[in-house]
């Protein structure tokens, strides 16, 4: 895969996963995406850094944040974006994806923003290319999310800056998020040695998982979030898993749910995150989500300069 990433000079060339990619690639993207935020003024300022490039959005799955935010990154920096209407396109008529994206190619695009339900589709997508076109992924089934990964660790770094010293609980659905898999990449890389995961015993990893491997499994998620630096809650992947793997909303709640009393037994000012859409009082109170210590809509602002800038690492050549 890092051949699939990387240029021979240890350039970005493709966006799949975070795994395996190299800190010093991580952190020159977060430094970037620094960058971005202070050359556009928080993103009131354009910049023209893409002009003439042109980013074509295939999402075969809903999304808010993840479009949004890679719409306004793209014409933050000055490049064309296509949202690609799946409905109305030849797929619906039988055309292949290859044979779809191998179309959109000889149209000269430049990147395919792709999310997919079915796991490896963007790498498949990236080894197929005919073209010297890029490819981010937006998500693909339960195995990366590699810029919610990287705008996670943006929104941490901000806060502590010393990833080493941070203890981090992820707690939900682990088995199906591909989030958690992307945040243990990037934060395992970054540095931090005390890694938690917390879920009830069907919403774990399977034994011998190798990503999770260097972390910590909890089935009581009061003793998971004691001395946490900080909470990272995921949504139940409702449209990936069995009827039965939780009892109840409610029993999920008062189990796994992250409400003011069991925040009290983390760190004080541990900080709280959620990659969104959020299911409130499910797996996170209405008062811890919109407390004092959420960064749950600073995750929201950041994924638009974490996506500026791993878009300019692939398109734009080096920072100035």
């Amino acid at each position: 895969m890092q051949n699939l990433q990387l240029t021979s000079d240890g350039r970005l060339r493709h966006l799949i996963t975070l795994a395996g990619l190299p800190r010093a690639v991580i952190e020159r993207v977060l430094d970037r995406a620094e960058a971005m935020r202070r050359d556009s003024r928080d993103g009131a300022r354009p910049l023209d850094l893409l002009a003439g490039r042109t980013l074509i959005n295939l999402f075969f799955e809903p999304s808010t944040r993840t479009r949004t935010s890679f719409d306004l990154a793209a014409q933050r920096l000055g490049a064309l974006v296509i949202n690609f209407d799946i409905e109305r396109s030849s797929t619906v008529k039988g055309e292949s994806l290859l044979d779809t994206i191998h179309t959109l190619e000889a149209m000269h695009c430049d990147a395919f923003v792709v999310r997919h339900k079915e796991s490896g589709t963007p790498e498949t997508i990236a080894r197929h290319l005919r073209s010297h076109a890029c490819v981010l992924n937006a998500g693909d089934g339960s195995h990366a999310h590699p810029t919610q990964g990287l705008l996670d660790a943006l929104t941490l770094r901000r806060r502590v800056g010393d990833f080493s010293r941070l203890s981090v609980v992820v707690c939900g659905d682990i088995r199906h998020s591909r989030v958690a898999r992307s945040d243990v990449d990037v934060l395992r890389t970054l540095g931090v040695r005390d890694l938690r995961l917390c879920a009830p015993p069907e919403l774990l990893p399977a034994p011998g998982t190798a990503e999770f491997a260097q972390c910590t499994l909890f089935h009581n998620f009061d003793d998971a979030v004691a001395g946490c630096d900080a909470a990272i809650m995921l949504r139940l992947q409702k449209e990936r898993m069995e009827a039965a793997a939780i009892p109840s909303e409610a029993d999920y709640f008062a189990r796994y749910g992250l409400t003011a009393a069991r925040l009290a037994r983390a760190k004080p000012g541990c900080l709280v995150m959620h990659p969104g859409p959020i299911n409130r009082n499910v797996e996170i109170a209405d008062d811890v989500a919109d407390g004092a210590q959420s960064l749950i809509l600073e995750q929201v602002a950041n994924g638009v300069f974490a996506r500026m800038a791993v878009l300019a690492e692939l398109l734009g050549g080096s920072a100035a």
